[in-house]
């Protein structure tokens, strides 16, 4: 009996130690029924996201309304307030597009009642939300393990800010669900790039091309992501020429297109912008913060109370590709002026996955603390300190969450 417990003790803490389990013991391990395939956990995210995008009454940033939904009622019902940037051309008109079809497709229905036409925007949204939160399970299962992924997708649900900010029609949120999608596909994102489904890294190629025809900005990111992926490749020739390239020009060329019917004339908007934000400095208009304020307050707030879990996360998993990317993205837009907690929103849910990481370690080595002493039923309780860790992340994020999207800057209508 003492034999079999120090063998058990010796598999857990092995566990601890090296958290990416085979595909065996995966197999063998017990999973939540919520969670026990990729359909039911995209219908949970769904069902949390869509009641989540309803639960937002608060106003938060003019780009949800100007530079998306009055843009794409303008394309789709010929009436609607332009700001400045669509008469400059530093805006391209594929994130209203979407919007403007849902649009399109209520007036077909019948059902563009001001209800319908307020709400359904954000449950459009959600849907897209829902999305990124699987695939953040996928990435967290790919990176560590299923009991890790459980965790990751508990911190991306319960975080105030991506309660409070996911489901607005910015066009950041949109990007957070590509960057999400996107990475799962990169190899150079996993612990064993060999082990990348077959075509993974066309389509992580097309998703980041999108993003950033969507947000330029988001170049950012895929800098990192795409360098990553030269250095580590062997077919480096045939990763740009025959991936990067051709999947490049068919999505810029889709996006001067679709500008060139909406603007009336040929418009790079990509160079627009970075001529606007970085070489005329025209975002600082806007106002301006230090450079380590993403450092020392703007990333910390979003994060909220997960912060000490995300660093220790970090520690404890000795990731460096998504830590790097974290710095890497923080850092660079530290140089620039303007600076708006939306505009890391992309990386935060990659911060909650190492919280994730850190609530799984936490359970799994009380579990072992629990073994020595000689108990039983370790693995059926939930362990104090975590119990605690829950109780303290949830405490602090739902009523964060709840008074910054039902009662913070809330639009009461003058009658």
């Amino acid at each position: 009996m003492r034999q079999r417990q120090h063998v058990a003790i010796a598999e857990d803490k092995d566990r601890i130690e090296n958290r990416n389990f085979s595909e065996e013991e995966k197999k063998r391990k017990p999973s939540y029924d919520l969670f026990s395939s990729s359909t039911k956990t995209l219908m949970v995210c769904l069902a949390m996201r869509m009641a989540n995008s309803l639960l937002v009454q608060t106003y938060f940033n003019p780009d949800e309304h100007w530079q998306a939904l009055e843009v794409a009622h303008n394309i789709a019902f010929g009436y609607g307030h332009l700001t400045w940037e669509w008469k400059k051309g530093i805006r391209s008109y594929l994130h209203p597009m979407v919007f403007a079809a849902l649009y399109k497709v209520l007036a077909l229905c019948h059902l563009d009642t001001p209800w319908f036409m307020s709400k359904a925007p954000r449950l459009l949204q959600s849907m897209f939300c829902a999305v990124g939160d699987l695939y953040l399970y996928k990435l967290s299962n790919v990176l560590f393990d299923d009991h890790v992924a459980q965790w990751a997708l508990f911190s991306q649900l319960v975080n105030w800010f991506m309660f409070f900010c996911f489901t607005r029609t910015l066009s950041n949120s949109l990007e957070t669900v590509l960057t999400l999608v996107g990475i799962y596909y990169w190899p150079c994102m996993r612990v064993s790039p060999n082990k990348a489904p077959l075509f993974s890294r066309k389509w992580g190629v097309a998703i980041a091309a999108l993003a950033c025809a969507i947000r330029p900005t988001s170049a950012i990111i895929w800098m990192y992501v795409g360098l990553l992926e030269l250095f580590l490749a062997h077919d480096r020739l045939k990763f740009i020429f025959l991936e990067v390239a051709p999947i490049g020009v068919l999505v810029l060329t889709l996006m001067c297109l679709v500008d060139r019917l909406m603007y009336g004339s040929w418009i790079l908007v990509p160079l627009n912008f970075l001529k606007f934000n970085f070489l005329s400095s025209g975002g600082d208009y806007y106002g301006t913060h230090k450079w380590h304020w993403y450092f020392t307050q703007g990333f910390p707030v979003i994060l909220f109370t997960f912060l000490p879990f995300s660093i220790a996360g970090m520690v404890l998993s000795k990731q460096w590709k998504p830590s790097g990317l974290i710095a890497w993205v923080l850092g660079l837009y530290s140089v620039l002026g303007h600076k708006e907690f939306r505009f890391v929103l992309p990386v935060l849910p990659i911060a909650l996955m190492f919280s994730g990481y850190s609530i799984a370690a936490m359970k799994t080595a009380a579990s072992l603390n629990s073994k020595r002493k000689g108990s039983s039923n370790s693995h059926v309780k939930c362990p104090s300190k975590v119990r605690l860790a829950i109780f303290f992340l949830l405490s602090t994020n739902i009523p964060m969450a709840l008074y910054m999207s039902l009662f913070h800057q809330v639009y009461i209508p003058r009658h």
